[in-house]
């Protein structure tokens, strides 16, 4: 199946105008460790295993913990909670393990966009409702999950790229890719690309790590002497962009300016003292949504194929009291 141009279209092709859309719900609990089972509840808890991809970056943290404190056994659920270690060996075998426990539903952010068609149809084949979060898949099972809730990553994309255009047109550009074939990753590069990709001179992944990126950064140093600007997939990579850079003699925010995806507390804080240029939001407190898009399934209410959770963006006008003000 080959990846459609946009998230509308992809979930479009993946769930299916005629999908039934009041079988799924997904949700997380008082916070089991990597691995371990939540309690049993209670005939009126909705059991859900949840599996996140990892915790690979302040972002990742956030969501885990807004996850943990909207879906819990006083607001009506019943978590399992499983951290994948962003490898999508864990991933797959925490939801078989869900399939045998007979959660009410499943839940999970994808590392990656491919590779699921197994699980997902023995999933299926169990009759439990799967939720997507954050993340999209490529599949050829037909109507593999019953909702979706996340930012539109295309658009962060596009928005960075629409900064970059106005105020630096003539950058030559290096492009700190996320984990290659996640979902994030996949659509930030488009967005991007779509508006200022002939300015692109070179890309590599940093694996949405601060290690990784300071590491890649390195290396473009090296490879692209010329390069002016990076458009970094999160702020955990930019956070170690800064590092080489510094390490290399040159000003971050001014030799070679930076411009994010995330808007964590650090990466406003580097964006707050002139180190990033620009940061496109990608929040991600949804829990609170979440858990209402779970209990509407639970419910036998329709839900929306698509939840798009709002974003903002920011630039260097952004004051040490709005970084301060952050939930996370």
């Amino acid at each position: 199946m080959s990846r459609p141009a946009s998230l509308r279209s992809r979930l479009t092709v993946l769930v299916g105008i005629g999908a039934v859309l009041a079988l799924g719900a997904c949700s997380s609990g008082g916070g089991g460790d990597a691995g371990a089972s939540g309690d049993t509840g209670g005939d009126d808890l909705i059991r859900v295993g949840f599996s996140q991809l990892g915790a690979e970056s302040g972002w990742r943290t956030a969501n885990t913990e807004s996850v943990k404190e909207s879906l819990t056994e006083e607001n009506g659920f019943d978590l399992t909670f499983v951290d994948a270690q962003q490898k999508q060996e864990n991933q797959i075998r925490a939801l078989r393990d869900f399939v045998a426990q007979d959660v009410d539903v499943i839940a999970f952010s994808p590392v990656i966009e491919t590779g699921w068609d197994e699980v997902l149809q023995e999933i299926q084949d169990s009759g439990i409702p799967v939720v997507l979060v954050d993340r999209t898949v490529e599949t050829d099972v037909e109507d593999p999950f019953v909702t979706w809730i996340g930012a539109d990553f295309e658009q962060e994309g596009r928005t960075a790229g629409e900064w970059v255009a106005e105020n630096a047109p003539d950058a030559k550009v290096f492009e700190l890719q996320g984990t290659l074939g996640s979902g994030a990753q996949v659509d930030r590069e488009e967005g991007f690309n779509e508006v200022v990709g002939e300015q692109v001179i070179g890309r590599a992944s940093g694996n949405f790590t601060r290690a990784e990126g300071r590491t890649a950064v390195e290396g473009a140093l090296q490879a692209y002497p010329e390069m002016n600007l990076i458009f970094t997939h999160n702020d955990d990579m930019g956070l170690g962009a800064i590092e080489a850079i510094e390490a290399a003699g040159k000003v971050p925010g001014e030799d070679i300016q930076i411009v994010s995806v995330d808007g964590v507390r650090d990466g406003l804080q580097a964006l707050v003292d002139k180190k990033f240029n620009y940061v496109v939001e990608c929040n991600p407190v949804f829990g609170d949504q979440l858990a209402e898009l779970i209990t509407q399934v639970a419910n036998g209410d329709d839900v929306p194929e698509t939840t798009v959770v709002e974003d903002a963006s920011f630039d260097q006008t952004i004051t040490q009291a709005d970084v301060d003000a952050r939930a996370y």
